[in-house]
């Protein structure tokens, strides 16, 4: 089996999970600018979960340009990564109507956690499925920006509950390690 329908219906799965994202932003009754100082943690948490959604898009979109063959484990793989990934419209929501407290920036940061580890796996299965001239062996090597990643979250997901601003800030230092697609990854598909 190729991976187009996989990255199709994946793709569609993270369309509307940025459209269930943007539901939940409410406009204030009020017109006024002090009413939208008051929504702005919503629509900060909003702005760094929809960045995050384009990350793993983005990334979710490179590896399957290079892979070959999907089979089941790869298809599951695939589900579990999307399931996480389909929490973080809620995680988000809690994160940004309870003003960061520190039960729902630990939430928030299990919930990057748990996608990123997803993601490990999917990757994982794909190496498993594939030969050794892989292009994707060579692509990912020792993988350390994964690695950081994972432990960015944790030391996040631990320090959420002593200061939530250093949890976020953790967060927000793997999107930026992220942002960039790999481009080792983009001269092998050109």
């Amino acid at each position: 089996m190729t991976s187009n329908r996989l990255e199709a219906f994946s793709d569609g799965v993270l369309a509307i999970i940025i459209t269930i994202m943007v539901l939940e932003l409410k406009a204030s009754e009020d017109p006024s600018l002090s009413a939208l100082v008051h929504e702005a943690p919503i629509f900060i948490s909003y702005l760094v979960s929809f960045i995050y959604i384009g990350i793993y898009w983005n990334n979710h979109h490179h590896l399957f340009q290079i892979t070959e063959k999907v089979n089941g484990t790869i298809l599951w793989a695939n589900l579990h990564l999307l399931f996480w990934l389909s929490l973080i419209p809620f995680t988000t929501s809690w994160l940004g109507e309870n003003h960061m407290v520190p039960a729902t920036v630990a939430l928030y940061g299990f919930n990057l956690l748990m996608a990123a580890i997803a993601f490990f796996m999917l990757q994982g299965a794909i190496l498993r499925h594939h030969d050794q001239d892989f292009v994707l062996r060579k692509v990912i090597g020792k993988d350390y920006k994964g690695k950081i990643s994972v432990v960015l979250y944790v030391l996040g997901l631990s320090l959420a509950f002593v200061n939530t601003w250093i949890a976020i800030g953790l967060y927000l230092l793997v999107a930026i390690i992220w942002f960039i697609p790999d481009r080792r990854i983009e001269k092998n598909i050109a």
